[in-house]
């Protein structure tokens, strides 16, 4: 009796052996839409990967992160020799990594804990080097394509967006732009609104997801269910399209409105192009600002002015002080809205709902 034979009557032909191994890997928060019933092989050299490539790697060393999440958000501990499910990725994180997709399958780093991989080129001088990883093998298709995160994106939509669509943009990450979010969708919940929520640019993780959720989101998605690990490097028409895909989801939902955030700062490049593009072309209603400081608010707000765009208000970790909220008030002429304004179901509906013309500049 041959090999062949034996796997014949066993069942373990090449896809039920892949199978068997990916259903033992920790599979990442970035593939949670993917349908690995159609990985067929794994490929280990040969071919140049591109972003939202599905790969199967090995932990070969830990660093920053420690920990994965995984498709129901549970963060997991990570040891040396754990087989994990990513997605390839670039990164953009002044707090963490620069990252990119690297030209081969060779090892290279897992950059963010919802599971991208990439080979990092920098880091900030407060974390650790990157967890290493190596390749076993990128997962493809019976056709001979790579599995990508693009195939399972969502589809085209069917409706435009919803009635009203709020843009939450920051001066810079950790500036407070997802508590901003979950305190909107929190008090226009609590105002009795149906309330739909995205992130629509970032890296793929799902902590701003599940805080939307919590909030009172009667639905919520974001960049990677149109079908990418990361958004940076990723060209404005294609944001374009996953804006209007997320959009679109959170119409075919009813919700009476959406709050979305655009993620890092003004001074990212894709968060530029998408806000600038998402105000000139009537996706968004509005935009609330959040900033870390006074000076982050000042210079956030004269930069939407510019464009054209004056923010409802500004909130973020600058509310949190009140010298550094009067500091803002005075520069830039706009309301500062603390998390216990946003969470209020009055003081939400009324920022929401108002003109930001009224705003008169200091």
């Amino acid at each position: 009796m041959s090999i062949h034979d034996f796997a014949e009557l066993t069942g373990l032909d090449r896809a039920d052996r892949l199978h068997t191994r990916l259903a033992a890997a920790k599979r990442a928060f970035t593939t949670r839409n993917v349908d690995f019933d159609c990985a067929v092989r794994m490929v280990r050299s040969g071919r140049r990967p591109e972003a939202g490539d599905v790969i199967l790697a090995r932990v070969t060393q830990l660093g920053q992160h420690r920990r994965i999440e995984n498709i129901h958000g549970r963060r997991g501990d990570l040891y040396v020799g754990d087989e994990i499910i990513v997605a390839y990725g670039n990164r953009y994180a002044p707090d963490q990594f620069e990252a990119y997709v690297p030209d081969d399958l060779g090892p290279c780093h897992l950059v963010a804990g919802g599971g991208v991989a990439a080979r990092a080129t920098c880091r900030h001088a407060g974390i650790k080097p990157a967890t290493q990883i190596e390749v076993i093998g990128a997962l493809m298709r019976g056709e001979g394509r790579a599995l990508n995160l693009a195939d399972f994106a969502v589809p085209a939509p069917t409706r435009l967006r919803p009635p009203k669509v709020i843009a939450v943009v920051g001066s810079s990450m950790n500036a407070g732009k997802t508590t901003t979010v979950a305190g909107i969708v929190h008090g226009l919940t609590r105002a009795g609104f149906r309330v739909g929520a995205a992130k629509l640019t970032g890296t793929g993780s799902g902590g701003d997801l599940w805080s939307m959720h919590d909030a009172g989101a009667a639905m919520a998605v974001d960049f990677t269910d149109a079908g990418h690990a990361s958004t940076f490097g990723v060209a404005a028409d294609e944001l374009g399209r996953v804006t209007a895909a997320l959009l679109g989801q959170l119409a075919e939902s009813e919700v009476d409105l959406a709050v979305v955030e655009i993620a890092d700062g003004l001074l990212q490049a894709e968060t530029a192009a998408l806000i600038e593009m998402g105000c000139g072309r009537g996706w968004f209603d509005g935009v609330v600002f959040a900033a870390a400081d006074a000076m982050g608010a000042a210079f956030g707000c004269n930069w939407l002015r510019q464009r054209g765009i004056t923010p409802l208000a500004i909130s973020g970790l600058v509310s949190a002080s009140p010298l550094a909220s009067r500091e803002a008030e005075r520069a830039t002429g706009i309301d500062i809205a603390s998390l216990n304004d946003l969470r209020d179901p009055v003081a939400a509906a009324r920022i929401v709902f108002s003109d930001p013309a009224q705003q008169v500049a200091a």
